[in-house]
This record gives C-alpha cells, sequence and structure tokens, in this order.
C-alpha cells in the first residue's frame, strides 16, 4: 500500500516537472505583449525615439525605473548596419542590446566606454565579414557590435540623480543618433 503511494508521488512530482519546465520553456515565445510588440507602434524602424516617463497608471514598458530617462531605437539590419552615437550624460549613461525576442547579448555604459561619446557599429555576423580590411583603422579606433539577429532594440538609459535633473538626462537622449549605414 506505502510502495503504491509512492509510486503515484513520484509520477505526480515528474509530471508536474515536465510540465513546469514545458510552460516555462514555451510561453515567453507565444507572448504577445512583449517589449517589441509594445515599442512598435511608438518607433519607427532605425530611428531614436524618447519612451514616455512611466507612471502608476500606464507605462510603455513595465518596470521602468523612473530615475532614468530612457531613448529606444528599433532597429532592422536587413538592408544595412547602423551606426550607433550617444552622448554622455554627466551622472550615468547605457547602451543595452536586445534581440527581437528580448534576449540582452551586449551592454555599455559612459564608464566601460571611456569617452563624451559611446559610438559604436552595430552589424550582422555577413556584414562584418563583408567589411574590407583596413590596416589603417585597429580595434581600438571602432566598435563593433554583431547582432544575432536582424531585428531588436537599442535602449538607452541616462541617469537622473535627482527629479530636478531629468531635463538633462532628456536632453543627452535627445541627442542619440541610430542612422542606417551605407556601404
Amino acid at each position: 500500500m506505502i510502495l503504491r503511494w509512492l509510486l503515484w508521488l513520484i509520477a505526480g512530482t515528474l509530471l508536474g516537472g515536465i510540465v513546469h519546465l514545458g510552460a516555462v520553456l514555451v510561453l515567453p515565445n507565444t507572448a504577445t505583449q512583449d517589449a517589441y510588440s509594445r515599442l512598435t507602434p511608438i518607433t519607427p524602424v532605425n530611428t531614436v525615439v524618447a519612451v514616455p516617463a512611466p507612471s502608476p497608471q500606464s507605462a510603455v514598458i513595465p518596470f521602468l525605473d523612473p530615475a532614468f530617462a530612457t531613448a529606444v531605437c528599433r532597429y532592422d539590419l536587413s538592408k544595412n548596419s547602423l551606426k550607433l552615437a550617444v552622448p554622455v550624460n554627466p551622472a550615468y549613461t547605457s547602451v543595452s542590446f536586445y534581440t527581437r525576442r528580448g534576449v540582452a547579448y551586449y551592454s555599455l555604459n559612459d564608464r566601460a566606454a571611456g569617452r563624451r561619446v559611446i559610438e559604436l557599429e552595430l552589424m550582422t555576423g555577413a556584414q562584418r565579414n563583408a567589411l574590407p580590411e583596413d590596416d589603417e583603422v585597429t580595434a581600438a579606433d571602432r566598435l563593433i557590435v554583431e547582432s544575432p539577429t536582424l531585428t531588436g532594440l537599442i535602449v538607452v538609459r541616462a541617469l537622473a540623480p535627482e527629479p530636478g535633473l531629468m531635463a538633462t538626462a532628456r536632453n543627452t537622449l535627445a541627442g542619440v543618433k541610430c542612422d542606417p549605414q551605407s556601404r
């Protein structure tokens, strides 16, 4: 009798684990209101757009930190690579790259860049392989980020350590450029 209950308990636990693992792996791919979908109506492709400040009643992207001004560039690399230029905010600036499905694949902040303007090129692996070899241009002169997908999001954040400095953070993000490169 105890053995039968023990077998049922093991079978139930095993089946519950399989269902849980399947749900965790499948549900993110079936979500219809992911960040990319929420930003599609307000962001043209390969253009930087400031994300409206979050409020308790509405937010384009949930869980945004109200101490950061946020801008987004929804990119498409099917035709050209992108040149990204981000002016640095006095407090803190970060640039994060996400695939269409929300997987973060690269991030950089102003401290790591060590410059007044963060400049980089975003391209696919095939576009990078097609670049001509130039002996005069070194890796230190040119930061290249390879995107694993053709579409995705670039999220730029600027910190406003005090509410009165939010205008400065927004002005910093107004200078962000996300321009297609012609080769």
